[in-house]
């Protein structure tokens, strides 16, 4: 038999296996053999095991009792299992007991095998302090699993808690102690992102140190650097502002997500706030906005329907172009002489305004609120 191994390390298990006992191992035979014997004792394996994680729990157990495994596969198996008995709010019990069963497995099959070998008796017992070893050190591997994912857990709280703080319309003034309790050193400026709830948003986050809160109709999440998560469906950027201002980021944000959805503004991919900061401010209060249109636009409602939709198409296109003829019918592919006919039809009802700085403002704010504000 080979030198006494490491017994830190679970692997040295099978490397001390005698040659001819190594040799009659079947692999596949004896994980299906463990995980019958787990299923049959371990009443939280056993019967549909809740699906993909209750499958994920043996496939794990299975990876670490494999003979022709190595120690780094098998660590890493039995860590992922206890983060996801971790994730499913149970203790490590059932898969202690487990991992557990499938050593006796295990010891009974090299038992057996090593008898009919004719393996001295002495050697057998040193076996079996081996995969007594060998259990220990598994256990202790998924308890350090199980530690990490509880102190990974405990900073994703504290996250959670960091990105409402962050958000609140006014953050308190101890605000960095939380931040530090969460491992999220304050930047100087932060960005708000709002996007479709996603897998992918949420590794994006993890990877890239992101805050994320997932308890609204978005994620919303609290970036420091440029990058920004997968547009699957719609992600909305507001500004980029000093870190107690992240407030207003986030309301910039859900306004252009409501316009958006609206149809107002783009509904897919990526929407930046700084791109559309006029029609932010010009719907920043529609109640204001709709009385603003009735007052501009009174001298017109009075008219049919077709010749007041021409004259606002008309005066929409003259305030937006340097007040040319020839270019604003360009712009409405007509002639111009219809162009200057219909200029003195809105000069007689509008009067002054046209020509009046602040009154050609109120009428192109009254004509683009008239185009997207819902109809009354």
């Amino acid at each position: 038999m080979a030198g006494t191994p490491d017994t830190g390390r679970p692997a040295e298990l099978w490397a001390a296996l005698p040659a001819e006992v190594a040799r009659r191992i079947r692999p596949a035979e004896l994980v299906a053999e463990v995980v019958a014997e787990i299923q049959a004792a371990v009443p939280e394996y056993a019967g549909p095991l809740r699906g993909r994680v209750g499958q994920v729990l043996l496939d794990s157990v299975a990876a670490v009792v494999r003979p022709d495994g190595d120690h780094a596969t098998r660590a890493a198996a039995l860590r992922y299992a206890a983060r996801v008995e971790h994730a499913e709010g149970r203790t490590l019990d059932a898969l202690q007991t487990a991992v557990r069963v499938g050593a006796r497995v295990v010891w009974r099959r090299v038992s057996e095998l090593g008898r009919g070998a004719g393996v001295p008796t002495a050697e057998l017992f040193d076996l079996a302090d081996l995969v007594f070893a060998h259990v220990d050190a598994l256990c202790a591997t998924a308890m350090a699993g199980y530690a990490t994912a509880e102190g990974l857990d405990a900073v994703r709280g504290r996250r959670r808690a960091l990105v409402r703080l962050l958000l609140a319309e006014h953050p308190p003034a101890d605000i960095a102690d939380t931040a530090n309790a969460a491992q999220w050193p304050l930047p100087d400026e932060v960005t708000v992102v709002l996007a479709e709830g996603s897998e992918a948003v949420e590794v994006w986050a993890a990877a890239t140190d992101a805050l994320l809160d997932t308890e609204g109709t978005q994620a919303c999440l609290v970036i420091a650097g440029q990058s920004l998560p997968p547009a699957e469906g719609l992600v909305v950027v507001g500004p980029t502002v000093r870190t107690a201002d992240a407030h207003d980021s986030l309301s910039l944000a859900r306004r252009a997500w409501g316009l958006a959805r609206r149809g107002v503004l783009p509904d897919t991919g990526v929407l930046r706030c700084a791109d559309h900061l006029a029609e932010l401010l010009l719907l920043a209060d529609e109640f204001l906005l709709a009385r603003l249109a009735d007052r501009e636009l009174a001298p017109l409602a009075g008219l049919p329907p077709r010749q007041r939709e021409r004259l606002t198409a008309t005066l929409l296109a003259w305030l937006r172009t340097t007040g040319g003829t020839a270019e604003v019918a360009a712009a409405l592919d007509i002639h111009p002489q219809t162009v200057r006919y219909r200029l003195h039809q809105l000069t007689d009802l509008l009067g002054d305004r046209l020509i009046d700085p602040a009154g050609r403002l109120a009428l192109e704010m009254a004509l683009r609120g008239r185009a997207v504000l819902p109809a009354r």
